[in-house]
């Protein structure tokens, strides 16, 4: 089970929670926030999928579902969150093609093993045709 990042799950419970807390607990009492959702392995995978071929741009799109189509499978946690991160957090979908292309600098909170995985797949040395994106099965 691992947890995603805020802008994955879309809806956040926890945060939900905590306001309607606060909203409706006298100012005396503290609101703990709830323990956090976890999800299991198959639907992390599945949904990580699923962002990595709806970005926006056409460039990303190829790009991240190729990428996630290769490696995802073989992802531990870490590399997980790392890729979550990367794909879900930056607001500019640009931002992400410039870093994986090396035009511009990666910041240093996306500087990880899955941002230099990404770079060195953008290189393509085995010269693989990237036109379409995979299929899901």
């Amino acid at each position: 089970m691992i947890r995603l990042t805020k802008s994955t799950a879309r809806i956040n419970p926890e945060e939900l929670a905590l306001r309607l807390c606060e909203r409706d607990a006298p100012r005396s009492k503290i609101c703990d926030p709830p323990p956090p959702i976890l999800y299991p392995l198959s639907s992390i995978l599945h949904l990580l999928l699923y962002q990595s071929r709806k970005r926006g741009m056409l460039e990303n799109g190829l790009v991240l579902s190729t990428f996630a189509h290769k490696y995802l499978d073989g992802f531990n946690e870490k590399h997980l969150r790392q890729y979550d991160q990367l794909i879900n957090i930056p607001s500019n979908d640009w931002d992400i093609y410039y870093w994986a292309t090396g035009v511009k600098p990666v910041p240093p909170q996306y500087n990880n093993e899955v941002m230099s995985l990404l770079q060195e797949f953008l290189k393509n040395e085995q010269r693989e045709a990237r036109i379409r994106q995979p299929d899901l099965n």
